[in-house]
């Protein structure tokens, strides 16, 4: 028995439609049967939730001893820096008004900065720095340059926004 060309491309085709066929009406069984193998029982399910959560609040407790320390570290590092400051105008001669002439302290969370004189004459103007540790000097201090240190220590620190 021989066939025709024709008839064998028929045939082909033919096997070919009923083919795709049968692949079309058995894959969604296949792919229900698929996805629910692949879903864990509910128990499971709740266990790998809470071994998620679990882990994710690890990583927020482990950020958030990060932040801490880091924020120590900006509270010593601000200890150092300038965070009290008094000003103390005054007339250095009698014959000279306009109280031209301060003293100027600058201190840090400890009391340590220094404290700035200007002292302003009709000729000249002179100006002197001493260094200050724990709210006192070695060096001599004018009643004004005590009285300049005392407004800083006295005065709570104040942000910019604040000075302005």
């Amino acid at each position: 028995m021989s066939l025709s060309q024709t008839t064998l491309s028929i045939l082909v085709l033919v096997a070919l439609g009923a083919a795709l066929l049968a692949l079309l009406l058995v894959a969604p069984t296949v792919i229900a049967r698929g996805s629910t193998r692949a879903k864990p029982p509910p128990e499971q399910r709740v266990q790998m939730s809470v071994v998620a959560h679990t882990k994710a609040i690890q990583r927020l407790e482990k950020a958030v001893h990060q932040l801490a320390l880091g924020e120590k570290k900006l509270g010593e590092l601000a200890e150092g820096a300038v965070r009290h400051v008094g000003i103390v105008r005054f007339d250095a001669f009698e014959d000279m008004g306009g109280r031209l002439s301060f003293a100027a302290a600058f201190l840090d969370g400890h009391g340590d900065g220094l404290v700035i004189t200007s002292i302003n004459g009709r000729q000249d103007t002179r100006c002197y720095a001493k260094q200050i540790r724990n709210g006192t000097s070695g060096h001599h201090l004018s009643d004004e340059e005590r009285q300049a240190i005392r407004e800083a220590l006295a005065a709570p620190p104040r942000s910019i926004e604040e000075a302005s």
